[in-house]
């Protein structure tokens, strides 16, 4: 069953009731019970007044009636164990401190990985056949920044242009510093926040000599590494390729590269590869946990995590979406997540999106009790992102004739050219967190806001420290069984 874009579903319908519900906070039909210190008793979690829904379409059997009840409080029911459990566990010690949120990271607006990142990915998804793109902005930023250090002429300005230096909110400093004190920031959270394999390289074809000096500027700025392609033909090149991606994966065998690669004598080809698990600061537990159905581009039986707790929530009614900021293991780190209303795909809101826009919502976002459900999911791509450079601007870097690369190697000017810029991703979305046995701070649950990620949402994990943007994708369908249309 393929999902089209405001094509009615009778699951939609249902859950469009469920969040009407909510987001009017209709305290007549829907009461959460307090108990004390914030704890939810059983017998008066919630009370519904429920009513029958009966869907049907014409010239075909009508659905069995289902109570309207059960769909409202199936998902709240799921967190109850994990606030109840909280509440214990917090009766039987010392009250702590009250959670305080950490400070805001700095704003998209002039950080050049989501200038770069937001740019890249609307590029991306203007291919109808985008499904489940996820790519570093920040990597792919240092590579074209590492590149552009050996640039000159108008070769060096469309890779400034593409990068779009930032206003100077920062004084002094400038986009190669931004770029590699985010890259510092992420790889000392590694480890704590998450766990991340991540490698950038740059390969030359049949370049002699290149300039060492722009190897180790690379190597130590921008974390680039070199590498020599064979005078093999094409086919010995992607198999180099595939298994330096595979290595920087950790052993993960990424999805074959569409695009053919033939790289010519004097090529330069930009390669990423990025694994990333996060760990939340509070895990999911697995006993609420329950198989559900994700209403994405196909609709798919699969594992769906619930908890509630304090994040990060704003809801923006005229937009009709909602943004959550969930922290990962130590507050280095964060994962945003923007989840429209309705069940829908994502073009609307992916129309939608700018880095004032993004600033304002995530500026507004404040500590809110929230009913989390998500997916557990492996967002996997692999893109060739030539297209859509050239898309952005970068259009001399191509071309024998007009690129010139010669801090590369400024015997090979007149050769020297981009060849392509490749890109491995994956990104695991599970339920752990970074230490179970940690002493967190008690955490005062009230009315919970539903977050019911159950169709198709954008994600970003942003760092804590610098604001950058490691990762920014879109989860369009997740692998599981499959549902058929039985009307």
């Amino acid at each position: 069953m393929e999902l089209d874009g405001n094509q009615q579903h009778p699951m939609e319908t249902l859950t469009s009731e469920a969040g009407k519900l909510n987001q009017a906070q209709d305290l007549d039909k829907v009461r959460i019970g307090e108990g004390k210190q914030g704890s939810m008793e059983p017998e008066n979690f919630i009370s519904v007044n429920c009513r029958t829904l009966l869907l049907s379409r014409s010239g075909t059997a009508m659905l069995p009636r289902l109570p309207f009840c059960l769909l409202i409080s199936l998902p709240v029911l799921l967190v109850q164990g994990s606030i109840t459990n909280s509440s214990k566990k917090s009766a039987d010690a010392p009250a702590g401190p009250v959670s305080r949120p950490p400070p805001l990271p700095p704003p998209p607006q002039g950080d050049p990985s989501w200038t770069l990142g937001l740019r890249l990915y609307q590029a991306l998804r203007s291919d109808s056949s985008s499904v489940n793109v996820i790519f570093s902005p920040l990597l792919v930023a240092s590579s074209l920044g590492a590149l552009g250090e050996a640039s000159v002429g108008n070769t060096s300005s469309q890779v400034r242009g593409i990068l779009n230096p930032p206003s100077p909110d920062k004084a002094g400093t400038q986009v190669p510093e931004r770029l590699a004190e985010a890259l510092k920031s992420f790889s000392e959270a590694n480890g704590t926040s998450f766990h991340l394999h991540a490698s950038s390289a740059v390969f030359s074809k049949q370049v002699s000599p290149v300039d060492q000096a722009f190897v180790k500027q690379s190597q130590a700025r921008f974390r680039v590494q070199h590498q020599t392609l064979g005078k093999g033909e094409s086919k010995a090149d992607l198999k180099q390729l595939q298994d330096w991606a595979k290595a920087g994966l950790s052993g993960l065998e990424g999805a074959p590269l569409e695009a053919e690669i033939k790289a010519r004598a004097g090529a330069l080809i930009l390669a990423n590869a990025v694994r990333l698990k996060g760990l939340w600061e509070r895990d999911f537990s697995e006993e609420s946990t329950d198989r559900r159905t994700f209403l994405g581009k196909k609709y798919t039986k699969v594992v769906m995590m619930h908890r509630a707790g304090l994040y990060r929530f704003h809801e923006d009614t005229d937009n009709m979406v909602q943004v959550l900021e969930a922290p990962l293991w130590g507050g280095r780190a964060s994962v945003v997540l923007l989840l429209p209303f309705h069940v829908e795909n994502l073009a609307k809101l992916e129309k939608l999106l700018t880095l004032e826009l993004l600033s304002k919502w995530l500026e507004k976002a404040s500590v809110t009790s929230v009913a989390i459900s998500l997916p557990k999911a492996n967002i996997t791509s692999t893109l060739s992102l030539q297209k859509q450079l050239v898309t952005l601007g970068l259009t001399d870097a191509w071309d024998q004739k007009l690129a010139d690369f010669s801090g590369v190697s400024a015997k090979s000017k007149g050769k020297l050219h981009l060849g392509g810029v490749l890109h491995w991703a994956t990104l695991e979305l599970a339920a752990q967190a970074g230490k179970e046995d940690a002493d967190l701070q008690e955490e005062h649950i009230d009315r919970p806001k539903l977050f019911y990620a159950d169709h198709p949402f954008i994600l970003f994990v942003r760092d804590s420290a610098t604001g950058a943007l490691l990762l920014m994708g879109a989860l369009d369908h997740v692998e599981g069984e499959p549902l058929h249309d039985e009307l």
